[in-house]
Formats: structure tokens, C-alpha cells, sequence
């Protein structure tokens, strides 16, 4: 792991199914690349952190792949 986004997700209270959720996502626009999909991982958490996004807003958007 290159980015603790595992620490952030705890700290901003979505769980291992959401955080997971979240994985799958981002690794479905970023397939091969872990760091890609990590970094955007703990962006979308630190959007969320912010209240400029909702885990739900994300989580909802189409998979584009």
C-alpha cells in the first residue's frame, strides 16, 4: 500500500464494505495501475471528509471502463 487511505476511511466513518466498494471502483477505471487506484481512493475520501461529496454521490456514478 502506497497511501494509507485504509486510515482515512476509518477516520471519516465508512466501513470495510464501503472502503471496498469504493476499490472496486476506482480499480475498474484505473485497471493494472494499484497507486492510481489508491490515490483516487483517498481523494474521493478526503472529498467526502470535506462535505464536498456524499459516498453514495460517488458510488453511484457510472463505470466507465
Amino acid at each position: 500500500m502506497i497511501f494509507n487511505y485504509e486510515a482515512a476511511a476509518k477516520r471519516a466513518g465508512i466501513s470495510k464494505d464501503e472502503l471496498e466498494k469504493l476499490c472496486v471502483l476506482f480499480r475498474t477505471d484505473f485497471p493494472g495501475d494499484e497507486m492510481m487506484v489508491e490515490l483516487h481512493v483517498l481523494r474521493a475520501i478526503s472529498s467526502i471528509e470535506r462535505g464536498d461529496t456524499t459516498l453514495d454521490e460517488i458510488l453511484s456514478q457510472p463505470i466507465v471502463g
